[in-house]
């Protein structure tokens, strides 16, 4: 059942991605803070669980299950190229993040990149007629999964009127129910799991999900339902090499049946422990350090903002100030010249009263 739970989630990250973003804004600011929130949700859990891994498969008398064996194929775990075990599943989830930003602009646009998604729905049917060619952990052979999903996440606004009855709650508990275990039940049905129908099943599932019909929604919200869900992705990524080494541990002490139980178990409660020491932690330490980097390169192109702004104000002050000036030695050179105008007055009537005289 691995494959339908990764399948699964899958199109509940395109859901919710296009449910929670699909309305904002795509400027740089909001891309970025998403890129580095999916980052920090991820890679940390996820690049302890490789180095456990990478620990375990070291101790050749182990013999780990699903071991990753040497420095080039931990590198390849390392920087999300690895396909050993369940970390085949992470490396197409982390490049849908990085390719979600053009699929939230067609969200928010959808009219001016209507080319975009008719290229887009080609791109999904050629995909799906090809069979999702090409490895595994790349995102082209997932593809439908997440855009399926992000499909249903985009509608879901618009069914808020809608309101389920209790038998869609049954037939969405049914279809769970069946998506889990249709190749075991009807083997001949669809052997092969990855393709468009299972991906359209996947979608389908996470939307009526997602609107909370009643009796589906009673036994998807009990206590320890929310609370595996809570702990998924740490369980995902530990639940073999804790179970493996709880098996080694215990295997010749208890019967088969009890060991599995246990093995279950511990497996829970470690993934608990990993998910309140490092996975929450750690996207709260990086996401603040990008808040605080953020705000930091903020606060600098608002001062120097402000300090070119200033300048400007200084130079068009000084530019009055000079203008005032000019105006001032302007009107001051012309004074002395109506002056001059009034004593040349003056020494002409004198000499016309003197010339009087001389005539009398």
């Amino acid at each position: 059942m691995g494959s339908e739970a990764v399948g699964l989630f899958f199109a509940l990250s395109g859901f919710l991605m296009a449910h929670l973003y699909g309305s904002r804004p795509v400027t740089k600011e909001t891309v970025l803070d998403f890129l580095v929130s999916r980052f920090a949700r991820i890679y940390p859990v996820y690049l302890t669980a490789v180095l456990l891994v990478a620990m375990l498969s070291g101790i050749q008398s182990l013999n780990f299950v699903q071991p990753i064996i040497g420095g080039t194929e931990f590198f390849r775990h390392v920087f999300l190229l690895g396909s050993s075990g369940v970390f085949w599943s992470i490396p197409p989830e982390i490049q849908f993040y990085l390719f979600f930003p053009i699929l939230w602009l067609c969200l928010t646009r959808p009219q001016r990149y209507s080319g975009v998604i008719a290229g887009l729905a080609v791109l999904v049917v050629v995909d799906g007629l090809l069979e999702l060619p090409g490895p595994g952990i790349l995102l082209l052979s997932k593809l439908p999964y997440f855009l399926f999903g992000a499909l249903a996440g985009a509608m879901h606004s618009y069914w808020n009127r809608w309101r389920p009855s209790a038998s869609t709650g049954a037939f969405t508990l049914f279809l769970l129910a069946m998506f889990f275990t249709y190749r075991h039940v009807l083997p001949g049905f669809s052997p092969e799991f990855w393709s468009l129908q299972s991906a359209a099943a996947a979608a389908v599932i996470v939307a009526l999900v997602a609107r909370q019909p009643p009796i589906a929604a009673h036994v998807l919200a009990a206590a320890p339902v929310r609370f595996l869900g809570t702990i998924s992705f740490s369980l995902y990524l530990f639940h073999v090499p804790i179970m493996f080494l709880v098996r080694r541990a215990f295997e010749a002490l208890m019967p088969e049946l009890v060991l599995i139980l246990v093995a279950l178990f511990v497996a829970a409660a470690g993934a608990w422990f990993i998910h309140e020491t490092i996975e929450v932690p750690s996207r709260r330490l990086l996401v603040a350090w990008w808040r605080h980097h953020r705000w930091r390169a903020a606060s600098r192109e608002t001062s120097a903002e402000t300090i070119e702004q200033a300048i400007l104000d200084l130079q068009e002050t000084e530019k009055r100030l000079l203008g005032g000036a000019t105006a001032a030695a302007t009107d001051e050179q012309q004074i002395p010249r109506t002056s001059e105008l009034g004593e040349g007055a003056g020494r002409t009537g004198i000499r016309d009263n003197g010339d009087e005289k001389l005539r009398a």
